[in-house]
């Protein structure tokens, strides 16, 4: 049990609930997407099948990319972050691979049920539209390191993570409740996009030379350690400068600018970036970069609440 939950990588998980944390509150917050009552907007089956969903997807991506990068030698004596369940032994492939398997089914399973919780049997069209999306999560989160045409060593992972971890989690799950897309909601998803593929970035720096000479051709190995760094620096502060403008744009107050406390670790985690000449010491800055996107998430949400009390005394006092 011990080898699988390391195999799971906990540390990730904080990152991947951050975009239905944020798109479930604002669909609670938000006065245009509220017909009778805020509560009535909000489900707690949703909410709770969204987090099982995406919390498989990130399992699923993990055990593949163990699995992947395992069988293929790019998890190799070269490498330099923490050795992989496959690489040291501890998971045979075979093993590996059963887990991969069920692992998509109950994610596929857990989409299916989110999905009639959101739609029920009217809606049918945004019923398919989001299974295919769901099975195209999971297709491509196996993907990513796992067959020949592999399109993480390409250099594409960081499409997917952006694509799956930013927008489709944030907007997607306010979908589920609003049957809307709101244009505003759009910028705290390419935020958290941008912090999640800041993570992916982190680690393909810190795995640069053993990627190059295993043919997994990241961004990094594309580019190379100092543009990654640009890059890096690019992605953390474009999502940074998102939460600010979405801020301004809801006519936030200045109490309601409580997430940027989290701009502290962030910035931080910037300068130890910058300072670095060594990748082996970025390995903590995953995890650190990973809570400092959840710590936003939270943060953000909170400012978000303050509008839900806002709307529920103008409710009760008949300002509707």
């Amino acid at each position: 049990m011990k080898h699988w939950i390391e195999a799971a990588r906990l540390r990730t998980l904080s990152l991947s609930v951050s975009g239905i944390i944020v798109g479930s509150i604002y669909a609670l917050s938000n006065p245009t997407a509220t017909i009778n009552t805020p509560t009535e907007v909000f489900s707690w089956k949703i909410f709770g099948f969204a987090l099982l969903t995406t919390l498989g997807l990130q399992v699923l991506s993990n055990f593949a990319n163990d699995y992947g990068d395992g069988v293929k030698g790019t998890d190799n004596a070269d490498r330099v972050g923490p050795q992989r369940a496959i690489q040291s032994g501890v998971i045979t492939p075979q093993a590996m691979k059963k887990a991969i398997i069920i692992t998509a089914a109950l994610t596929l399973l857990s989409a299916i049920i989110l999905i009639y919780f959101a739609f029920g049997e009217s809606n049918f069209g945004y019923s398919i539209f989001f299974l295919l999306l769901g099975i195209a999560a999971i297709v491509s989160a196996i993907r990513y390191t796992v067959g020949n045409s592999a399109y993480g060593y390409k250099g594409l992972g960081d499409v997917f993570v952006f694509i799956f971890f930013g927008l489709v989690s944030t907007l997607g799950v306010n979908f589920l409740y609003s049957k809307e897309v709101d244009p505003l909601l759009i910028l705290p998803a390419v935020s958290i996009g941008l912090l999640s593929v800041g993570v992916l970035n982190l680690n393909n720096m810190r795995d640069e030379e053993s990627d190059r000479k295993s043919g997994k051709n990241t961004i990094v190995v594309k580019m190379g350690a100092s543009k990654a760094k640009i890059y890096h620096f690019t992605l953390i502060i474009t999502a940074m400068l998102s939460v600010i403008l979405f801020a301004i744009l809801s006519d936030y107050n200045f109490d309601q600018y409580l997430f940027l406390l989290a701009y502290i670790p962030l910035t931080k985690h910037l300068i130890t970036v910058y300072k670095n000449q060594n990748p082996k010491l970025l390995d903590p800055e995953l995890k650190k970069l990973a809570l400092s996107t959840f710590l936003l998430s939270i943060l953000l949400t909170a400012c978000m609440i303050s509008l839900i009390s806002d709307i529920i005394v103008n409710l009760f006092l008949g300002g509707r």
